[in-house]
């Protein structure tokens, strides 16, 4: 479980936000003023637990064993009007694609989607008014200030999707992992046993003209995965933030392609039903070993409402016309 062991997609966490500061209720007094009234300053603010989007970051590995994220509390006015300096944020990076939810209700509170994106997790207390801001012609020496806000205590899920122009989909053994390897520098693990691919894996695909594309193996889909089965559906959340969708059925299934496509379709929709309306690719894999009258009888057996295209990523048969469909599939 070597590979799997440094990919973090799911993490909770409790989030408790500073105090603000106390307002002051300082009278001002030197020795030419006996009577100079009141100059409490304002407590500062609370400090935030904030969410940054990084590009640098892959994983909510970081953040596994950090279960209680605490900012600081903010300090209280003083006088002469001085206001207490604010509560440092606590920053938190994530990876592009993180959501964040409310651990009680299931709530989606925001997500993450772009470099250097910060929103504001948890608010920080706000600091409490000088006795200044209290002061009138009927009160003219106010000796009370605000008390400070109390900080906010609550559990947050992060949840990490992967973002990715296109996604992978097909059953163990499908030729997913070895087409990932073939047009980008991405290095898989590959071999010949189910569930090789443990975690989502991305890799950068180059394009004509020095355009490219980030193409994503999602791992661990098998029939009766949105139950539960195999490794569940604990990586199908990873396909909700794909812009298409590239189904792969290799050329030697044990089932008909019409037959293996529609049950892959049925356990993203019974996941998702969202997911039906994605743009999809079908790509039949591992046709090296096919002869081109064996090709044309199976193009007449292939499902209708969707373009296809036969593959071989050991002989590199069509991978370009492939990158082509992808393209525009993934810009129309």
């Amino acid at each position: 479980m070597a590979q799997g062991s440094n990919f973090v997609d799911y993490v909770k966490v409790c989030c408790r936000s500073g105090h603000g500061g106390a307002g002051s209720a300082h009278l001002h007094r030197d020795k030419f003023t006996a009577k100079g009234g009141p100059d409490g300053g304002d407590g500062g603010r609370g400090g935030h637990i904030v969410l940054k989007g990084s590009s640098q970051h892959w994983t909510l590995l970081h953040l596994k064993y950090r279960k209680h994220i605490i900012a600081a509390n903010g300090e209280a006015g003083g006088s002469a009007l001085r206001s207490g300096a604010n509560g440092q944020d606590e920053i938190l990076e994530v990876p592009l694609g993180t959501i964040a939810k409310d651990a009680e209700t299931g709530e989606i509170l925001f997500d993450i989607t772009e470099d250097g994106e910060t929103k504001i997790l948890t608010p920080g207390g706000k600091g409490g008014l000088g006795n200044w801001h209290f002061k009138s012609s009927t009160q003219q020496t106010p000796r009370f200030s605000q008390p400070g806000l109390p900080g906010k205590e609550q559990w947050v899920v992060l949840e990490l999707k992967v973002l990715a122009d296109v996604g992978l989909v097909g059953f163990p053994n499908a030729g997913k992992s070895t087409l990932l390897s073939i047009v980008s520098a991405a290095k898989p693990e590959i071999a010949n046993y189910p569930f090789t691919t443990l975690v989502p894996n991305l890799g950068i695909v180059s394009y004509r003209d020095s355009k490219s594309f980030v193409m994503a193996d999602i791992p661990g889909i098998i029939e009766g995965a949105s139950q539960g089965k195999g490794l569940g559906h604990r990586f199908l959340r990873h396909i909700e933030r794909n812009a298409v969708l590239l189904f792969m059925i290799p050329a030697d299934t044990d089932r008909s392609i019409q037959e293996e496509y529609e049950i892959l379709l049925n356990e993203l929709t019974a996941y998702n039903p969202e997911l039906i309306d994605k743009p999809r690719l079908l790509a039949i894999t591992k046709s090296d070993m096919l002869d081109e009258e064996l090709e044309a009888e199976m193009k007449d057996t292939l499902p209708s409402g969707i373009q296809a295209v036969f593959i071989s990523s050991v002989s590199g048969k069509n991978i370009q016309q492939l990158k082509d469909l992808i393209w525009r599939a993934i810009n129309e």
